[in-house]
């Protein structure tokens, strides 16, 4: 049996930290240029994904209120769907999804360490401080979980800092003129859906919370109300910070500018000294969520374990009982990150992946795989297990709606059909190997 070690605000700060992170501060010039600059289709992008977090968050959360299981989203596919797709979401996650994004996220370290410090800005080294910052964490979420955990919540208010600064300095300081309503022939292009991929990365990792469920006190209650908090909160702060960056800095700038253009910002609402400590709060910012990953991560291949479905899974379940960790679901893990961490030095520096990373291989998919998720709280509804027209049906319906439309949305992008196909082979392995396992105990 788990600890109980994390309350309410971990958990809400473990979603806020992970999904407020990197995304917002890398991913804002993106969304602008593929909306041609414009400020009003940018905010209609992230309304949009709104709904996929907030009704995904509900409907999450009304799964969380009627189990105590561990894994988090796999604990709900194996109670709610049935064992082979539980199999396949875990296998997913743990050889595509989390390495990924940890990958991605220590990349993204290395870029704003090497800002804060005026290191040259090389792939190799920033790939380097990278690798090192994801060391270091893999370290400290095995040697001291509860560590891990108050990290997360003191990161989570650290990085609301840059944002509200930047945000309230820009509205105040900026040209209003640069917030236009919505232009007509940009929506109708439709080409500004491709601004859902990049929005995906910036809202994603609520989930994340739910894998540690079962070291949360009262994760009945506390679970499904930090699912309902986060994403509210996100979104107000994600379109403050947008609309105050965008009016400040102006479009055209940011998209000139790219990753750098929240230095530029800073320098000019603070100054130099000013803006190092804005910087030094984004790289908080930005390890925060690298921790979130990596401590909901490792939970990942012990979930697995725990049902037989993966290799070796009476070594990986075992629990350290002086660190209350498994350490071989730690080794698990961080080798496939570092692996994943050389595959996108590699893709990256050779642009094989036109501009695009690997952890967008593995985000939109992961969301069509939530639909199964949604399915099954209508399904309870059906059974009246879960109670009220808007918790049974309104609400999954909605939420698989918001997935569909960042599915369809990213469907013009670079390589989108080779990373639908690459997920879906990783997903089938998870799923053929649960049916072997299955066979074998007959």
């Amino acid at each position: 049996m788990k600890e109980k070690k994390y309350n309410l605000f971990v958990a809400i700060a473990m979603i806020v930290g992970i999904v407020i992170g990197s995304g917002i501060f890398f991913k804002s010039d993106d969304i602008l240029r593929l909306t041609n600059g414009d400020i009003g289709v940018g905010i209609l992008v992230f309304m949009i994904g709104a709904i996929s977090i907030i009704f995904g968050s509900l409907a999450m959360g009304t799964l969380a209120s009627i189990t105590d299981g561990s894994g988090g989203i796999f604990s709900y596919a194996d109670q709610f769907c049935n064992r082979k797709i539980a199999s396949a979401f875990g296998w997913f996650n743990t050889l595509a999804y989390y390495p990924g994004l940890s990958a991605v996220l220590a990349w993204v370290s290395g870029i704003y360490i090497s800002i804060l410090f005026g290191i040259e800005p090389k792939l190799e080294t920033q790939i380097l401080i990278g690798l090192a910052c994801m060391i270091l964490f893999y370290i400290v979420n095995i040697l001291s979980a509860k560590f891990a955990g108050l990290f997360q919540g003191a990161s989570t208010i650290i990085k609301l800092i840059p944002l509200i600064i930047i945000g309230i300095g820009g509205l105040v300081g900026g040209d209003v003129s640069h917030i236009n309503t919505v232009d007509t022939q940009t929506l109708m292009s439709t080409s500004w859906l491709l601004a859902l991929a990049p929005m995906a990365f910036s809202f994603d990792g609520w989930y994340i919370a739910t894998n540690i469920s079962s070291e949360l006190k009262n994760s009945k209650k506390n679970l499904p109300l930090a699912l309902l908090i986060s994403p509210i909160l996100i979104l107000i702060v994600y379109i403050a910070y947008f609309i105050g960056i965008s009016s400040y800095v102006g479009p055209e700038k940011i998209i000139e500018l790219g990753d750098s253009h929240v230095q530029y910002a800073a320098i000019n609402l603070l100054g130099n000294s000013g803006a190092n400590i804005i910087i030094t709060f984004v790289v908080i910012s930005v390890l925060g969520t690298l921790n979130g990953v990596i401590l909901g991560g490792i939970r990942m291949p012990y979930s697995l374990a725990t049902k037989n479905l993966i290799p070796f899974s009476d070594k990986v379940k075992k629990i350290n009982k002086k660190l209350g960790i498994s350490i071989g679901a730690a080794i698990i893990t961080c080798s496939l990150s570092l692996i994943a961490l050389f595959l996108h030095y590699i893709l990256t520096k050779y642009n094989v992946l036109g501009g695009s990373d690997i952890s967008e291989i593995s985000i939109v998919f992961n969301y069509i795989l939530f639909i199964f998720l949604y399915i099954a709280v209508i399904r309870l509804a059906n059974k009246k297990k879960i109670k009220g027209i808007i918790k049974g049906y309104i609400v999954p319906c909605l939420a698989i709606f918001g997935s569909l439309i960042i599915f369809f949305g990213s469907m013009g992008g670079n390589n989108f059909w080779f990373y639908i196909l690459f997920s879906f082979i990783i997903f089938m392995i998870g799923y053929i190997y649960s049916i072997k396992i299955s066979n074998k105990s007959k």
